[in-house]
C-alpha cells in the first residue's frame, strides 16, 4: 500500500487466490505482453505469473498513425495481449487490435485478447431506430483481427459474451471490493444498486456481504449521462450504504443516488465500481463530501489529477493473473468465484 497526496491506492488486495504456478518458468510458451493503456496493471500482473514482459516496439508516425513490432520470437507460443480500451478509447482499442495481427502473422499459437475494461460495451442492444451496437462491432473486429480468445472483466451486460464467435472468459472484480469492505467490519450494511438494470449485479453483492440487505434507486435516463432519480425501493435509513455499478463515468447516476440516500437517512454512503472511467466532471461530484469512500479496482490506469482523498484503489492483478495461468493451463475458471 502507499500514499500519495491524501489519497490511497491498494496494490494488492488480499484475495483468496492459491497461487499454482511453480512450473511458469519452465513452460515457455506462456508470453505476456502489455499495451499502452494500464503498463502499471501488466507489471503486477507479470510479477504474478513470474514472467517478464514481452519486449515491444510502440511508436506514432508523424500522421499519427500506429505501429507495433513484437521484439523476441513467439511462433508457437501462447501470447496474452494485456489492453483495456479506455480513453483515449480509439487510440487503445486500434492498438489492441494491431498488437493481436502482428502477434498472427508472427504465427503464434494462441491469441488471448485480456481487455481488463472493454470500452463500446454500453450500446450493447437498439433502443432506437439507425442505431449501431457497438459492443458487437468491437467484439468483430478484435476476432477479425486474429484474438483466439478474449479475456474481460465486469462487461456492462453479461450478453455482450455472445457477441464473440471465439472463447470468451468474463471474470468479475467484486472479489477485490467484497474482501475490502468485508475488511472495514462496516456496521448495519445495505447494498444499493444505483438503477433497476443493476438489481442482479447489486443482488449478488449483498449475498456474499453475508447475505446484507438490497435497496434499488429507482431513476428515468433522460438523456446520455443525464440521470433524474425519482425513487427508492427499500429501507436505508440509520444504515451503512454500499451502492455499487460495473462503472462511474460522469458520476452523475451514483452521486445523485448518494444525495437521495443521506435525504433518506442514510448514516454513511460507500460507491463501489470496478471500472473508474471518471471522465468530466466526475471527480469533483466524486469528492464533493456525499461518499466516505469511493471505492474501485485499477482496470483502467488513472492520471493523477483524477485522484482526490476519498478515492480506494484496489489492485485486480492477482485475480488476472490467476486467470490467465488457468486459461494457460486448461483449468477452470468458474470455481474462483465459487
Amino acid at each position: 500500500m502507499s500514499a500519495l497526496r491524501g489519497f490511497v491506492v491498494i496494490r494488492s488486495a488480499t484475495l483468496a487466490i492459491q497461487p499454482t504456478l511453480p512450473s511458469v518458468n519452465e513452460n515457455n510458451r506462456l508470453r505476456l505482453f502489455a499495451g499502452s493503456a494500464n503498463l502499471l496493471l501488466a507489471q503486477e500482473v507479470a510479477r504474478y505469473l513470474g514472467v517478464d514482459l514481452g519486449p515491444m516496439v510502440r511508436k506514432r508516425f508523424a500522421d499519427g498513425e500506429l505501429y507495433v513490432q513484437i521484439q523476441e520470437s513467439i511462433r508457437g507460443c501462447d501470447v496474452y495481449l494485456i489492453q483495456p480500451s479506455s480513453s483515449p478509447v480509439n487510440d487503445h482499442l486500434m492498438e489492441l487490435l494491431i498488437m493481436i495481427d502482428a502477434c498472427r502473422r508472427a504465427s503464434a499459437r494462441q491469441i488471448t485478447a485480456v481487455i481488463p475494461y472493454y470500452g463500446y460495451a454500453r450500446a450493447d442492444r437498439k433502443t432506437a431506430g439507425r442505431e449501431s451496437i457497438t459492443a458487437k462491432l468491437v467484439a468483430n473486429l478484435i476476432t477479425e483481427a486474429g484474438a483466439s480468445r478474449v479475456l474481460a472483466m465486469d462487461l456492462h451486460s453479461a450478453q455482450i459474451q455472445g457477441y464473440f464467435d471465439i472463447p470468451c472468459d468474463h471474470v468479475y472484480g467484486s472479489p477485490v471490493l467484497i474482501d475490502y469492505l468485508l475488511n472495514k467490519q462496516l456496521p448495519d450494511l445495505v447494498v444499493v444498486s444505483p438503477d433497476v438494470g443493476g438489481v442482479a449485479r447489486a443482488r449478488a453483492f449483498a449475498k456474499k456481504l453475508n447475505d446484507a440487505p438490497l435497496a434499488i434507486i429507482d431513476k428515468r435516463r433522460q438523456a446520455h449521462n443525464v440521470a433524474e432519480v425519482l425513487n427508492l425501493i427499500g429501507d436505508v435509513e440509520g444504515k451503512t450504504a454500499v451502492l455499487v455499478d460495473d462503472m462511474i463515468d460522469t458520476a452523475g447516476t451514483i452521486s445523485e443516488g448518494a444525495r437521495m440516500l443521506r435525504q433518506k437517512g442514510a448514516r454513511q454512503v460507500y460507491a463501489c465500481a470496478t471500472h473508474a472511467v471518471f471522465s468530466h466532471p466526475a471527480v469533483e461530484r466524486l469528492s464533493s463530501g456525499v461518499f466516505e469512500e469511493v471505492i474501485v479496482t485499477n482496470t483502467i490506469q488513472l492520471p493523477e489529477d483524477k485522484y482526490f482523498p476519498q478515492l480506494r484503489v484496489l489492485s485486480v492483478a492477482n485475480l488476472v493473473g490467476e486467470t490467465i495461468w488457468r486459461i494457460h493451463e486448461d483449468s477452470s475458471v468458474s470455481s474462483m468465484f465459487r
